[in-house]
């Protein structure tokens, strides 16, 4: 080929390249919504005669996170006639208290509905949103908490485990943390996956930084991080990464299981989910990117980049990489959006646009009727569950994109 067809070959390839990555950034949140109205079309063929989404043995919860999938999209509100089904059936859970939940799980499934309802954005739902967030700040651990099973029906209940778990003062492992109230696990006991779902609910319902209810759980966060230089726990290592919680006997505890280091030390794995978890939640309460603590925990993020797994839980046992998978992109998302930075550089030096990526995988992993499931672990071969996971870290995206656009290119 003579040189000078070579050169306008080369130009017109130039030009095309061009034309393309300027055409596909914008795409990026096209492909994102395109995502998002299969999945609502899925979630509207779902919805049980009753209008809500929950089968028989499932939580209200369901119903709650479907609902708030469906109204973070411009083209539904709580008026929409099966939206408005839903949220009816949503708030038929409320109880005198304040509280929307069934028998079990009382802070999981109320900070659940309280986002839910905080996405609505209608003032119909203003007392029982109040309500319910006064609920949820009852259930925070502090020296004023009832113990768990206190208001037990059941005497033997009662007489086993009310008084087992107090916190006497801010020094207690448990203190400003939330766990599942009502009947939880052993005898009661905070973990950062429900104080992170507590503080999603005060966040979403326009609680400032500076109320007690974060400042408090700044203290519970801070002690389930591997951070030695904040956190005296003797488990604590150094790699700025989350555990699960303090368990029952406050020494601490990994779904990523524990390991021994050359001394014989007992130390816990950190793993991501959780180190999202932990990052929004001291976003929420104020922290800066300057803080020790949120540096660190960017840093565990940036060293552990993947979206093939849940970083961390294969450490345990290799079969576990993927479970909880769904969770983690739905808090990944959140996190990520929140901490306020498109692109993170891993340690190779590879600059990675978490929004380009996340589209990327989780379209590779829709299924034809528009819905995501995954393992059967902690409900995520659910598909109702996890499509609104998904939904909810799609709009996450969306929203970044539309304050920091994608890099050309991309």
């Amino acid at each position: 080929m003579p040189a000078s067809m070579l050169t306008v070959f080369a130009s017109f390839v130039a030009l095309f390249a061009t034309s393309f990555t300027l055409a596909a950034s914008p795409q990026v949140d096209d492909r994102a919504q395109r995502m998002i109205d299969r999945g609502i079309d899925y979630l509207k063929s779902q919805q049980k005669p009753d209008g809500g989404w929950q089968g028989d043995r499932d939580p209200p919860a369901i119903t709650a996170i479907a609902l708030k999938a469906i109204v973070q999209d411009d083209k539904y509100d709580s008026r929409t006639d099966f939206v408005a089904r839903g949220y009816q059936k949503l708030l038929g859970y409320q109880l005198e208290d304040g509280g929307i939940y069934k028998d079990l799980l009382a802070n999981y499934n109320t900070a659940i509905a309280v986002s839910a309802l905080a996405a609505a954005n209608d003032d119909a739902f203003r007392p029982q949103l109040e309500k319910a967030v006064a609920y949820l700040r009852g259930l925070q651990w502090t020296p004023d908490t009832r113990p768990e099973y206190a208001g037990s029906p059941d005497e033997k209940v009662r007489e086993n485990n009310t008084g087992k778990q107090v916190v006497t003062d801010e020094s207690d492992p448990f203190f400003g943390g939330w766990g599942y109230g009502g009947r939880s696990r052993g005898s009661g006991r905070p973990d950062l996956s429900n104080v992170s779902l507590a503080l999603d609910a005060l966040h979403d319902a326009g609680l400032q930084p500076t109320d007690p209810a974060f400042q408090n759980a700044i203290k519970f966060v801070t002690r389930v991080q591997n951070n030695s230089e904040t956190n005296p726990a003797a488990w604590a290592g150094n790699d700025g990464g989350f555990i699960y919680g303090p368990a029952d006997t406050r020494t601490g505890e990994s779904m990523a299981g524990e390991y021994t280091d050359a001394t014989g030390r007992r130390l816990l794995r950190s793993y991501g989910s959780m180190t999202y978890a932990g990052l929004k939640s001291f976003i929420y309460a104020g922290l800066t990117k300057d803080d020790p603590r949120v540096r660190a925990a960017a840093e565990w993020i940036a060293r552990n980049w993947t979206l093939d797994e849940n970083p961390g839980m294969k450490l345990n046992k290799p079969e576990m990489a993927t479970e909880g998978l769904y969770y983690y992109y739905h808090t990944l998302a959140r996190a990520l959006n929140a901490y306020d930075t498109p692109t993170l550089i891993t340690a190779d030096g590879t600059s990675h646009d978490w929004r380009v990526e996340l589209v990327a995988k989780l379209e590779s992993l829709q299924k034809e009727d528009g819905s995501w499931a995954g393992d059967k672990r902690w409900m995520e071969a659910n598909p109702v569950l996890v499509t609104s996971y998904v939904l909810s870290a799609l709009h996450e995206v969306r929203e970044d994109l539309r304050e920091h656009p994608a890099e050309i290119g991309r």
